[in-house]
């Protein structure tokens, strides 16, 4: 969609800081280079990107906002000194956006209204992780939403309130019970930057991944 008409749309003018990676731009150990931005513009469908670094209309990235966690997307129209990118979120992610937008909105109009949670909830891209017992078992599970302190989980299993396991390598315990699932507060807050990296862990952990967890979780 052209800029232009972007603009246009029923969208939120909303100023959030964040940070992204693009393609085949590496630092000098090889690793991508991450790069501030600030929405300026944002649907549940598209934003428009303030960037120092702009990248080519076609280029998939992946930026990540405090407010909304990690989004990929592709660069469909540039600007100086911004791009618009349109999201690849799956629908209950644009569900959520469009639910957070709305809350965002509403508190610019009215600065009063606040988040009664003491850390700020984002949502994974990829929701599917594992969760490990202190035995050792190993169970899927679906991430509801997370922070830097804990996660909300839904699974076929709820343990126990004080029931203590680990998140993909979060450990943690469990504080509190919903219709849907179970909370868990982690032992130590986790960096806000490498919360999927830690979290989201669907594929079974090895051997001695599970016996690093259960030494963790039997302290």
């Amino acid at each position: 969609m052209p800029t232009e008409r972007f603009l246009k749309q029923p969208v939120v003018k909303i100023a959030v800081a964040g940070h992204y990676t693009l393609p085949n731009w590496y630092d000098s150990r090889g690793k991508l280079r991450t790069f501030a931005c600030r929405t300026s513009r944002m649907s549940p469908y598209e934003m428009l990107v303030d960037v120092p670094v702009v990248g080519r209309v076609g280029d998939s990235l992946t930026s990540y906002f405090r407010d909304f966690g990690k989004l990929e997307g592709r660069i469909s129209e540039t600007k100086p000194r911004s791009f618009l990118l349109e999201l690849d979120v799956s629908d209950a992610t644009r569900e959520r956006l469009a639910n957070k937008l709305t809350w965002l909105e509403g508190k610019q109009k009215d600065p009063k209204i606040a988040d009664l949670r003491k850390t700020p909830r984002v949502f994974p891209a990829l929701p599917r992780s594992s969760l490990t017992l202190a035995d050792g078992a190993n169970h899927e599970c679906f991430i509801v939403d997370m922070s830097i302190a804990g996660a909300a989980v839904a699974a076929q299993l709820q343990p126990p309130i004080g029931t203590p396991l680990a998140i993909g390598a979060c450990v943690g315990r469990v504080i509190r019970h919903f219709s849907t699932g179970f909370a868990v507060r982690f032992v130590e807050r986790q960096h806000q930057l490498h919360l999927d990296r830690l979290i989201v862990r669907p594929v079974p952990p090895s051997y001695a991944g599970r016996a690093q967890v259960s030494a963790q979780l039997g302290r």
